[in-house]
């Protein structure tokens, strides 16, 4: 080739490479995975001797809590719903109201546990609960990066008290698990609206 055509080809190469730069680039938003949920199915939990019985996910799993801070549960009626497939677990802690568990005592340690996610909570809202099974208390919605984003407590008021809170195993990220939370959600309001007392 004579060197005539370098000045050619070299120019045609600039062209080349400047065209192939025009197109503007548009990054792409941040998304997430999406998660899988299963078909919304109920069991009933009645098992002898426990003071209460409800209707629970048939995708969960009951476990019995054999350990609270590295001591024994107060009692013997401490479950725990996990979900294996959405990594969370629903705590569920029974107390019976008498003695030094007053009532009052019982709505402020609630109250008072799930108060101490506001340091990471962009909001707490409380909604009422009243059942015609007669149990009555409060759902708690934790909004942000909280470590537990739905909690609950139910009482008769004169024998029983049951609390639950919705904990995942993963860094806690609203937006991330937005969708598996009202999903659970929705089961915790199943489970507190099929709840009775014995």
């Amino acid at each position: 080739m004579k060197k005539r055509y370098y000045p050619i080809l070299g120019v045609l190469a600039l062209l080349f490479a400047a065209s192939a730069c025009q197109q503007t680039f548009t990054p792409k938003p941040k998304g997430y995975f999406e998660i899988p949920l299963p078909q919304k199915e109920y069991k009933v939990f009645d098992e002898p001797g426990y003071p209460y019985t409800f209707e629970y996910p048939a995708y969960s799993k009951i476990v019995k809590d054999t350990v609270f801070f590295d001591a024994a549960p107060e009692n013997p009626y401490w479950i725990n719903l996990e979900f294996p497939e959405l990594n969370s677990k629903i705590y569920l802690s029974y107390k019976t109201i008498g003695g030094k568990n007053s009532i009052e005592q019982l709505v402020n340690d609630a109250f008072r546990l799930t108060y101490k996610h506001t340091y990471k909570a962009e909001f707490i809202n409380e909604r009422d609960i009243a059942t015609p099974n007669n149990a009555f208390g409060l759902y708690y919605d934790v909004g942000g990066n909280a470590a537990s984003a739905k909690q609950f407590f139910v009482t008769d008021s004169t024998r029983h008290f049951l609390r639950g809170a919705l904990y995942f195993y993963a860094a806690p990220n609203a937006d991330s698990l937005a969708p598996v939370i009202q999903f659970l959600q929705a089961d915790m309001e199943h489970l507190v609206g099929t709840l009775k007392w014995r």
